[in-house]
């Protein structure tokens, strides 16, 4: 049970269930291959079966820590910050983009979109899910879809959530790391047939990296 004055802290966005940050090499979508330090907020109850970072789910279980000591690691290190989770949207982003962009970074962030969104955000990555759905607000803003194959049915998922989207958002289908062998063939032909898509890989787990 965290004190009423941390809890407060944590409502307001001054602080925040840090699991881990980390520099490294974004692996996904549209910047794959460039550096960046990321962040991740601890907290989800989205609920993806897959999910390899089942640990971020119970905020309770990453300690609140205040955006300021953030920030200051960050810029160390990159110019480009990436805040995940966990689903990060899950609590109040303002004061920490706040705070990154005054630190003169660039903010992205990687979202299902589930919850209202909060924050500045230089670049969105809406990942939705069929357990918990976007809000109308992500699609609107989203500057990159990247929807998650794990069966075939996933594909239509993916036609139904490209619709939503804003007109300028880039279109990405990724295989699930478990049955990527499976699925990747499948989503090359479907990207093949249908070009408006792009292929996204976790090319960070090929890297062995972060």
């Amino acid at each position: 049970m965290l004190a009423k004055e941390t809890q407060l802290a944590v409502e307001k966005g001054e602080m925040l269930p840090l699991m881990e940050e980390f520099y490294t090499i974004q692996g996904e979508g549209y910047h794959t291959g460039t550096a960046a330090y990321f962040i991740r907020i601890g907290g989800c109850d989205v609920g993806c079966h897959w999910c390899d970072v089942k640990e971020s789910w119970n905020a309770e279980l990453h300690p609140p820590t205040h955006i300021g000591i953030i920030v200051d690691n960050a810029k160390k290190y990159a110019e480009t910050v990436v805040v995940t989770g966990g689903e990060p949207l899950t609590w109040d982003m303002s004061q920490l983009t706040s705070q990154l962009k005054g630190a003169g970074l660039r903010v992205h962030i990687e979202t299902s979109g589930a919850y209202s969104v909060s924050g500045s955000w230089d670049w969105f990555c809406l990942s939705p899910k069929k357990t918990k759905l976007p809000v109308d607000e992500a699609y609107e803003i989203a500057n990159e879809l990247k929807v998650i194959i794990y069966n075939k049915h996933d594909f239509i998922f993916a036609e139904e959530q490209a619709e939503k989207v804003n007109d300028d958002a880039i279109l990405f289908l990724q295989p699930e790391w478990s049955k990527k062998e499976e699925i990747t063939p499948l989503i090359v032909d479907y990207v093949m047939n249908n070009p408006k898509w792009r292929v996204s890989l976790q090319t960070h787990k090929y890297l062995n990296i972060p």
